[in-house]
C-alpha cells in the first residue's frame, strides 16, 4: 500500500498508535497494521484506521505487544496478532451486543463495526 494511500490516526495519544508507542516505534507499526489489517480482512484502508483509533485498536495494540515481548519482530507480530483476532469469531452473545454477524472473524467484524461507528459520529 503505497504511503499516500495510508490514512493516518486520529488519535496519537490513545489507541493503537498510543498503546503500541510504549513498544514500538508507533508510525511504523501503525503502517505495517493497517495494511495487514485490510489487506486480511478485506476492508477499506478508511474503515482499518477507524479500528485501530477505536478502543479495540487499543485492544490489538495490547496483542501485538505480547508478541514483541515474546521476541518477535514488529512485523511478525502484528501478523501473529492479526492472525489470532482472525481466529477468533463473533459469539452471539457479540452479536446480540453489537448487531455485528454472528460467525464472523473477530477482527473483520470489529473492523466493520468501527467504520459503521465512525460514519454515523460524524
Amino acid at each position: 500500500m503505497p504511503a499516500s494511500t495510508i490514512p493516518q490516526t486520529e488519535n496519537c495519544e490513545w489507541r493503537f498508535f498510543g498503546t503500541i508507542s510504549y513498544h514500538a516505534d508507533p508510525e511504523r507499526a501503525w503502517d505495517i497494521a493497517l495494511a495487514f489489517i485490510a489487506g486480511t480482512t478485506g476492508c477499506s484502508p478508511g474503515a482499518t484506521r477507524a479500528f485501530l483509533d477505536s478502543r479495540h485498536g487499543r485492544h490489538f495494540a495490547d496483542e501485538v505487544s505480547n508478541h514483541l515481548a515474546a521476541g518477535q519482530g514488529l512485523a511478525s507480530a502484528i501478523n501473529a496478532a492479526t492472525a489470532t483476532w482472525m481466529g477468533w469469531w463473533i459469539s452471539a452473545r457479540t452479536a446480540h451486543e453489537t448487531g455485528i454477524p454472528r460467525g464472523l472473524s473477530y477482527l473483520t467484524g470489529y473492523v466493520v463495526h468501527a467504520e459503521i461507528e465512525a460514519d454515523t459520529a460524524e
